[in-house]
């Protein structure tokens, strides 16, 4: 699966990654120096970092639906007990 960003985003990383040569290391970086580094990013360490999202996501999920049973119990066969308990 390839990692893409929409057209905005990538602009703005592109951007990004221009204004951080400048800023930590005094360099010019151009334009399309910096998108062959998005995409050097996008396709080899993107990756990791997606599929840690993506496990921590199911993790959640998993620990979501394990509290359902706790959450939505409903007691069966409590009729008479809690028309015991009117009287």
């Amino acid at each position: 699966m390839t990692i893409e960003l929409p057209k905005e985003a990538r602009s703005q990383a592109i951007a990004s990654i221009e204004r951080y040569f400048q800023e930590e290391h005094g360099e010019r970086i151009g334009n399309m120096a910096a998108g062959a580094l998005l995409n050097f990013f996008l396709a080899d360490i993107a990756p990791a970092v997606y599929n840690l999202a993506i496990a921590q996501a199911q993790e959640r999920l998993q620990a979501r639906v394990a509290e359902l049973d706790i959450e939505l119990q409903e007691d069966a066969f409590t009729y008479w007990s809690r028309r015991a308990a009117k009287r």
